[in-house]
């Protein structure tokens, strides 16, 4: 290991150091939660997506409401009844025997649990990993201010980038 110039290790080597070390650990989380991220940006559209189709049982001469709440469809509506049963996109609810029928687009399986990693919630033991992961991705972007001495070009440019990076992130926010 190189000390510094007085034959010590400082902060600013202890940081470069765990930077380094902690930077080639999470490498692969880091392309799994972009390349998901990536995915959830488009989970409204069948990017990787296959139809699945359902059948349930509900009870009989639901409402309209009640239909699209019991079968959990965002944005439901009934388009078009016929006798009993009661037509919606991609499926059918008949009223006289509470049977349903719909499809819709899901992602394939091999993908939903690295997907999930985005929906980890306190109940899940995943929430521990994904807890340390956030705090190295903290520590990354904090320890980054390590790598090049203050006063120098290449720091300058780094702290622009932040405030830019900063700044960005305020607009995408406010942006509705």
């Amino acid at each position: 290991m190189k000390q510094g110039t007085t034959g010590t290790k400082n902060l600013r080597w202890y940081m470069r150091y765990l930077h380094n070390k902690i930077g080639f650990f999470i490498v692969g989380l880091v392309i799994i939660y972009g390349l998901t991220g990536l995915l959830q940006t488009y989970r409204y559209t069948n990017l990787l997506k296959h139809e699945v189709v359902h059948k349930k049982q509900l009870a009989p001469n639901l409402s309209d409401t009640g239909v699209g709440i019991s079968l959990r469809l965002p944005n439901f509506k009934v388009t078009k009844i016929e006798g009993n049963v009661r037509h919606f996109q991609d499926g059918a609810y008949n009223a006289a025997t509470g049977a349903a029928i719909y499809s819709t687009k899901e992602w394939y399986a091999w993908l939903v649990p690295f997907i999930e990693l985005h929906t980890t919630s306190t109940e899940s033991r995943k929430y521990y990993f994904t807890t340390l992961f956030g705090v190295a991705l903290l520590f990354m972007s904090v320890s980054a201010f390590w790598m090049f001495k203050p006063g120098t070009k290449p720091f300058s440019s780094g702290v622009y980038l932040t405030i830019a990076g900063i700044v960005a992130s305020i607009i995408l926010i406010l942006l509705k």
